[in-house]
């Protein structure tokens, strides 16, 4: 996952990702709002997802200590990161300034 991360995340295009576990219940309800903001800026910005339980040192790498947290990069430089449920919104807005 590794070397493929620092592929996806070091593309011309902004790319979101976010840290999130199945089992948690906050991650699952900003599921649908991801989808929302991905389809609003379809093109502009790309939406990864990344499993904490099955990708425990890349969360340790950003320092993900709650989930969700997401995290913008562009061209690999981390942007901002923010933990925690966010309204379509709150993130659309934070994504307006980068993309």
């Amino acid at each position: 996952m590794k070397g493929k991360f620092d592929t996806v995340i070091s593309q011309e295009i902004p790319v979101l990702v976010d840290f999130y576990a199945d089992w948690c219940g906050p991650c699952q309800a900003m599921s649908p709002i991801l989808k929302e903001v991905a389809q609003a800026h379809e093109g502009k910005i790309k939406v990864i997802k990344v499993d904490v339980d099955k990708n425990q040192p890349l969360a340790q790498k950003f320092g993900v200590r709650s989930i969700p947290t997401l995290i913008l990069f562009k061209k690999g430089k981390l942007i901002w990161k923010k933990g925690g449920l966010m309204t379509t919104r709150e993130l659309s807005s934070l994504l307006e300034k980068e993309v």
